[in-house]
């Protein structure tokens, strides 16, 4: 299943035709889909798609020496290879002289890993020749450390060559979403908060059965792809992941300053613990949020560290801590206890999530009362508000609340509401202030009369949400 990536195709299809060399980069974590997205773009192009593996830079060279040998010739002999990597990129500049050519080098990394020179040949040859043929080479890897490193950094061989780079995320929930079409908008919205957007853990879940079917089939039973997923990503990105793995279950458990970080996972203290963070941030596994009003984010001591990916949370929250259980069997027992009773406020954040995600698209079509700047949330030590968006150019702001419970929200909500956004309104900062209250059920009759005289209010639903 192929879903959504719209702009990242439509950038690809530019590039390719603009008629003349291009080096593109696209990079991101593991399982986001960037292969899927190549083979898509490449599938009605006159293309080579070589994807590397942890082996010998002989062996590599000689897989991509024999493609290059079978897009001019026909099948290569098995034994053919090109003496070197400067040779096989030099006959590739020979194959797209007079028409394009794509060629996709995969997990470049591992040809890195293999050979370190690779990215200093690869610059000369595009300097001499490639440059001015036909080439569209992309560069794709899941290491995001060493792609910025070795293809966008200053001092990588390959810095300035670049025709343009992309980093790939997770698909937000207005495109996760359709992985279940059969899901009620609740149950998608669970889905999403289960597994996030990784299309390889979106395609795990079957929409034809129900989200707690899909939880201990998928997630908690021994020998599922995503039951040892997280460790084997971890495995795979790190020598030493065990502190790491300790670092990631703290964060899971509510601890997000370093201080508490530090203590929960017991791995050293403050200043040993922001190493680990700042690994994990550069994998993309966790981020430093700070409230929204902050001018220098990167300065800012009011900084949480949360993790990025749904499901990172979900299984050091509930499949973690009840391994052995799992082990034997107890999926069912699991569920019961532990996850169902607390299903609900686990999906709370990340219904906000989707309340963010949905302000920026209504934002985009002029359907919120300013024009938008940015979208975060707020807190101090006393006060926190879910949802704010703000415009300083127009000195507008929206403050919002979240609900995802079973009753219908009501006035006392939004008293709820301005009590606790009153210290980021009383500023003076802001001539147009507007409150908005996203809720799972819908909102009481008392609330809904409210609305329509009052401009400054916005109601939303779960159709809202995906409109």
């Amino acid at each position: 299943m192929f879903i959504n990536r719209e702009n990242e195709l439509a950038t690809l299809e530019e590039q390719y035709a603009s008629g003349q060399a291009s080096l593109f980069i696209l990079y991101g974590r593991r399982r986001v889909g960037k292969t899927g997205l190549l083979r898509r773009f490449c599938q009605d192009k006159r293309h080579v798609f070589f994807v590397a593996t942890l082996t010998s830079n002989q062996v590599l060279l000689a897989g991509f020496s024999r493609r290059l040998w079978t897009l001019a010739y026909g099948q290569a002999p098995p034994d053919f290879s090109f003496p070197n990597w400067e040779a096989a990129f030099q006959f590739l500049s020979t194959l797209c002289q007079d028409e394009p050519l794509t060629v996709v080098l995969d997990e470049f990394p591992y040809l890195i890993n293999a050979n370190p020179a690779v990215p200093s040949v690869l610059q000369k040859v595009w300097d001499e020749t490639l440059c001015h043929t036909r080439a569209f080479l992309i560069l794709c890897g899941s290491s995001i450390s060493m792609m910025e490193q070795e293809t966008l950094g200053y001092r990588s061989p390959l810095y300035g060559r670049r025709s343009g780079q992309w980093l790939l995320e997770p698909l937000e929930f207005q495109a996760a979403r359709q992985f279940f079409p059969r899901y009620s908008l609740e149950q998608q919205v669970e889905a999403w908060a289960i597994l996030g957007g990784v299309p390889a853990y979106l395609q795990c879940f079957n929409d034809a059965q129900s989200i707690e079917a899909n939880v201990k089939e998928q997630i908690l039973r021994p020998g599922r792809f995503l039951y040892e997923e997280p460790q084997f990503l971890l495995m795979a990105e790190l020598r030493e992941p065990r502190n790491y793995f300790a670092v990631l279950q703290a964060i899971a458990q509510g601890n997000t300053r370093p201080n508490a970080i530090a203590q929960a996972s017991g791995v050293g203290d403050a200043r040993t613990i922001s190493k680990y963070l700042a690994v994990l941030r550069d994998l993309r596994f966790i981020e430093r949020e700070v409230p929204i009003t902050e001018t220098q984010p990167h300065k800012s001591r009011r900084g949480i560290h949360r993790l990025c990916d749904p499901f990172l949370r979900f299984w050091f929250r509930y499949a973690i801590p009840s391994r052995g259980e799992l082990d034997q069997g107890q999926a069912n027992s699991v569920w019961e206890t532990r996850i169902a009773p607390t299903l609900a406020d686990f999906t709370g954040p990340a219904f906000e999530i989707v309340a963010r995600q949905m302000l920026w698209r209504w934002a985009k079509i002029g359907r919120l009362p300013f024009t938008v700047e940015q979208v975060g949330s707020w807190w101090t030590r006393h006060h926190q508000v879910d949802v704010v968006a703000l415009s300083r150019r127009e000195r507008a702001l929206l403050v919002g609340e979240c609900k995802w419970r079973v009753k219908s929200v009501g006035t006392n909500v939004l008293d709820d509401l301005k009590r606790a956004a009153s210290p980021l309104v009383s500023t003076g900062e802001w001539e147009q202030v507007t409150y908005a209250l996203f809720s799972k059920t819908g909102f009481t009759d008392a609330l809904l009369h409210l609305a329509t005289t009052d401009p400054t209010l916005l109601l939303f639903d779960l159709k809202d949400l995906v409109e």
